[in-house]
């Protein structure tokens, strides 16, 4: 079940993945630029374009644009990282070109009405309250600001109150014109519609959008020290963040990287750190590690909550499981666990068709292909656990890790 694209003249690329035995069709436009491609007085910026692009356009008012799929039971949405934007829809088949036409009229039609972005000004303020007021979001966005001082990576997506209070139509305009590259967009779409009538619907609404360009390079963040940072807040646990920068996302180590987060604190309840923290010490109620790479730079992060008074004892139980990696290599049996673990959590991945989807569009504009599951598969079963070792070895050095922490008063 292979993928195929086509770029249109313009620049953007369509890509597409028939998949049968589904009514549903998943669909997005990705563009890449997100956070990271603000200028200091933009923080917050990508995010607020995101929103706005639900607030008319220039033939549709915001109500016709949340009515247009909804009313026939269709799923419309969006989200911003670091470095993407993306817009995307879920429908019944027969309602695909509706998709497609409404994504291409919010993605390059949108208008900012004025008074829509007063409003939309009040909903971004009480989502970043609610942020504030929930300690294990506001850890993570508070802490790229340590790993990723003095560099774009580090801004919150969200903006500051102060950024996001500056924000006009002339703003949302002016980022869109330094920063929209047809080249750098892709209309990704997975169901059961052939190739054929899926690029025809899709040139249909994207092949008179104006060929654009810009010669924007993103900067690497340079230097990196490592940081301990304690904050008292009302609260009544105390949260913690470790970690560092890591590997970008064309390095050779990302897969052995990823496969070693995994064991160590991924999301299956067998990872080291819930085995040790929850299950054998019950110190936690969740403990997790994260590795989210980047075009030139990545991101390790470890997260958990705990007692106040059982916040050392948590920390040099981590340590402990660091340095036991670090000394011994993982033994044939807890290699293969690992490997087979990993493979299949990847293949659970892939049978979502929306994430597909996104993961399809992202990888494309990220490396220019989609890796399929056999070759990464291929390249899970030569991972040695001598290069773990050493990997580990040098992301777990103790010296290099930064940390935040939020203390009860």
């Amino acid at each position: 079940m292979e993928y195929q694209i086509y770029t249109l003249p313009n620049g953007i690329r369509i890509a597409h993945r028939q998949v049968p035995y589904t009514q549903i069709v998943h669909c997005g436009l990705m563009l890449d630029m997100g956070s990271r491609d603000e200028k200091p007085n933009q923080v917050g910026l990508a995010h607020f374009w995101e929103h706005m692009a639900f607030k008319g356009t220039k033939k549709r008012k915001s109500y016709h644009i949340i009515n247009r799929l909804e009313s026939v039971g269709g799923e419309l949405n969006a989200y911003t990282t670091k470095e993407k934007i993306c817009f995307y829809a879920s429908v019944l088949d027969n309602h695909f070109e509706k998709s497609v036409e409404l994504l291409a009229d919010i993605t390059f039609h949108s208008i900012f009405p004025e008074n829509q972005i007063e409003k939309e000004r009040g909903v971004i303020l009480e989502e970043m309250s609610m942020y504030q007021d929930s300690p294990e979001d506001a850890i993570q966005d508070d802490f790229d600001s340590i790993v990723f001082a003095n560099h774009q990576l580090g801004a919150n997506i969200l903006g500051t109150q102060d950024s996001v209070k500056s924000f006009t139509r002339k703003s949302l305009q002016q980022f869109i014109n330094e920063n929209m590259d047809t080249d750098k967009i892709v209309f990704a779409i997975v169901g059961n519609i052939s190739f054929k009538k899926a690029v025809h619907i899709a040139e249909k609404y994207l092949k008179d959008i104006p060929q654009r360009k810009t010669h924007l390079k993103r900067t690497p963040p340079q230097s990196y020290l490592p940081q301990r940072v304690s904050i008292t807040k009302s609260i009544t646990q105390a949260h913690c963040a470790i970690g560092r920068p890591s590997y970008s996302l064309t390095d050779e180590r990302r897969l052995p990287f990823f496969m070693l987060v995994n064991l160590f604190g991924g999301p299956g309840m067998n990872s080291r750190l819930n085995m040790t923290l929850r299950e054998k010490y019950g110190l936690v109620y969740s403990i997790d590690a994260n590795y989210s790479p980047f075009v030139d730079t990545g991101f390790i992060g470890i997260y958990f909550a705990t007692d106040k008074a059982n916040l050392d004892k948590a920390n040099s139980l981590i340590v402990k499981e660091m340095q036991l990696l670090k000394e011994k290599p993982l033994g044939k049996l807890q290699l293969h666990t690992a490997k087979e673990q990993l493979m299949g959590q990847l293949a659970m991945a892939e049978e979502s068709n929306q994430s597909y989807m996104l993961m399809m569009a992202k990888s494309i504009l990220d490396l220019g292909r989609v890796e399929s599951l056999e070759n990464i598969f291929s390249e899970i079963r030569k991972i040695e656990a001598e290069e773990l070792q050493t990997i580990t070895q040098e992301m777990f050095d103790e010296h290099q890790l930064s940390y935040l922490t939020f203390l009860p008063e």
